[in-house]
């Protein structure tokens, strides 16, 4: 899930809720959206691999 934040960033979170905070875990923060859906992929990658 990739939010656009209000410095023009992007940043990747996870699709669940942590169960611990009740927000969703920060995967890492991009400077354009194009590295934070490559990076998306790359987690879902390893995910199951």
């Amino acid at each position: 899930m990739i939010r656009k934040l209000k410095s023009g960033e992007y940043r990747l979170y996870s699709r669940k809720v942590d169960p611990e905070t009740h927000k969703r875990r920060n995967l890492g923060t991009f400077d354009n959206r194009a590295a934070a859906e490559k990076h998306e992929r790359e987690v879902q990658y390893f995910k199951r691999h």
